[in-house]
């Protein structure tokens, strides 16, 4: 299934942020970017790794107006478990989601029904709550926070001006494309 352009559904659902129990719902993620970050469970093996990748780049996805939020079916007390235990994990800032309803897995397609886990899927969301960007990977490939940083700034990019198109590996100040007839077979 195609998940581009698809609007988020309402949800609420718990979290963990901050030292502090709290809830996150589709309401939060109205106008302004976010990232939708779905991985198989606390406590595991290549999430961390992501996990604290994603911190590393924390302030400059909220520099420029996205929030992460990171998702698994594990609840919102084995977030903060994880959170207390792990000299890594302690330093997560943004909001562990808890689905433990499957309400998120099953409504961005990632549930894993059988092991009630979530797939590792990453969905970049627009301030008007449409998917414009999504990936999903077999378990044991990690994630690069990196280029999810670069391709949220491409997604921002085409968003403010909608006649420009951003070519491979495009970083910001990088030229861009106006897509036409003139361009065919000349690039």
């Amino acid at each position: 299934m195609n998940y581009i352009g698809k609007k988020v559904e309402e949800f609420k659902v718990p979290a963990y942020k901050d030292g502090a129990l709290t809830t996150v719902s589709s309401d939060d993620l109205k106008g302004k970017w976010s990232v939708l970050f779905f991985y198989p469970g606390d406590f595991t093996f290549v999430c961390p790794t992501e996990l604290e990748e994603l911190q590393g780049l924390y302030e400059e996805f909220k520099a420029i107006g996205t929030e992460i939020y990171g998702v698994s079916t594990d609840s919102e007390f084995v977030h903060k478990a994880w959170l207390d235990a792990s000299e890594q994990m302690s330093k997560v800032e943004y909001p562990l989601l808890s689905d433990r309803s499957f309400t998120l897995c099953n409504q961005f397609g990632v549930l894993i029904e059988e092991e009630g886990q979530a797939r590792r899927g990453t969905f970049l969301i627009n301030p008007d709550l449409e998917i414009v960007l999504y990936e999903v990977s077999a378990d044991g490939i990690g994630r690069n926070a990196k280029e999810l940083l670069r391709k949220v700034k491409a997604a921002q990019y085409v968003a403010k001006y909608g006649d420009q198109v951003c070519p491979a590996s495009w970083e910001p100040g990088d030229d861009t494309l106006t897509p036409g007839i003139d361009l065919v077979g000349k690039l």
